[in-house]
């Protein structure tokens, strides 16, 4: 009877050890998937800026002509 109750005992344990396990990995996962979210934005705003930036750059030309060497050089 002693041997029932330590087994009823350590599997009372084990399964709020795996609730709590559970409920960690529940919680990780979502703050991963909310950083995958943030990043994928974040590329995407980099991306246009940088697209905004040659776009500047090529209506613009260079910025100061008289550091580009000639072609014969």
């Amino acid at each position: 009877m002693a041997d029932d109750a330590k087994l009823t005992e350590r599997m009372d344990d084990l399964e709020v050890k795996f609730a709590f396990q559970q409920e960690t990995i529940e919680t990780l996962n979502s703050a991963v998937t909310d950083q995958w979210t943030e990043i994928d934005r974040l590329k995407k705003s980099l991306a246009q800026l940088q697209g905004q930036i040659a776009d500047l750059e090529d209506s613009q030309g260079p910025a100061d002509p008289g550091n580009i060497k000639p072609p014969h050089y």
